[in-house]
């Protein structure tokens, strides 16, 4: 079966599921096929976890979900050993950390003690525990949820936490029409039950070695970089996209070419991923604007071309 029929019955399995909201699904294929991090933040109730989970089912990855509260030790998700008196040794006893894909459900609602567990995770996909380092199933991701910082009872995700995350989407409210199929009685966890994999780990590693491998022109890497200097050098900003922010944006550009059936960059690949890609990752000065709303002004004032 051809890759781009293949990345077709995703998106399309997935929406079944997730009604309207293609674009971001979407996004959150194009953030796997970079083998990245997801951060989704919205309201409750909009259909964040029900991604996540979709996402699990049709990739056909062993998932894990946490439900982060104020409560949660790190322990609770790295695992701990455990004395056994049979053997009079400790074994390590794992904790749900170690699979594939973990839903980080309200990741914003645990301290950060706990949310500082993730980094060593996310970064090198790795953990140290207890002097030693184990390593974590691959290819391993982290669907992360959080409500809006602004709710009661959370824990505003520091920048060191909020850069491990590839990209960061928001699901808006359905459509019309979406939602009065919701209100006729469309269930989605029956819908979730029907989910089956569709591709195997080693197509998925094939799609993202074929994005990896998308070719990129100088040109499209100038563009690129005026970009990235532009949020570092504009006063508007507390301080710009990092170096690792700017492989990010390559990474998911690359990708999402590959979702529209191509082998090569245009400058349309990085503007549609770069407010999800960015918008975690900026601060302006003297301004409440959102992320979105930052890196979409950074693609309005940079020219494609350079004069």
């Amino acid at each position: 079966m051809a890759e781009s029929l293949v990345l077709q019955q995703l998106v399309s399995s997935i929406g079944q599921v997730l009604l309207g909201k293609d674009n971001q699904v979407r996004l959150a294929l194009c953030c796997i096929l970079a083998d990245g991090h997801l951060l989704i933040e919205d309201l409750p109730g909009m259909g964040k976890t029900t991604l996540a989970h979709a996402l699990g089912s049709v990739l056909g990855l062993s998932y894990n979900r946490v439900q982060f509260t104020s409560d949660l030790l790190p322990a609770d998700l790295l695992g701990v050993s455990i004395f056994n008196r049979q053997q009079s040794s400790f074994e390590f006893h794992r904790g749900p950390i170690f699979t594939q894909l973990l839903l980080a459900d309200e990741i914003n609602r645990t301290t950060p003690k706990t949310q500082s567990a993730l980094l060593e995770a996310m970064e090198e996909r790795q953990v140290s525990i207890e002097g030693s380092t184990r390593e974590l199933p691959q290819p391993f991701f982290v669907i992360a949820t959080q409500n809006p910082s602004h709710h009661s009872g959370t824990f505003p995700l520091p920048e060191s936490q909020l850069d491990r995350f590839l990209m960061r989407i928001e699901l808006g409210f359905p459509s019309k029409k979406a939602e009065r199929k919701m209100l006729q009685g469309l269930d989605s966890r029956e819908k979730m039950q029907q989910l089956k994999p569709l591709i195997s780990l080693e197509q998925l590693q094939k799609l993202q070695q074929q994005a990896r491998q998308v070719s990129v022109t100088d040109h499209l890497l100038d563009y690129l970089q005026r970009l990235i200097q532009f949020s570092r050098e504009t006063p508007a900003f507390h301080y710009g996209v990092s170096p690792r922010g700017a492989l990010a944006v390559l990474g998911a550009a690359k990708a999402w070419a590959l979702l529209n059936d191509r082998d090569y960059l245009l400058p349309e690949d990085l503007q549609q991923i770069f407010p999800a890609v960015v918008g975690h990752r900026l601060s302006a000065t003297g301004s409440n604007q959102s992320g979105d709303a930052l890196a979409k002004f950074i693609l309005a004032e940079v020219d494609v071309l350079y004069s």
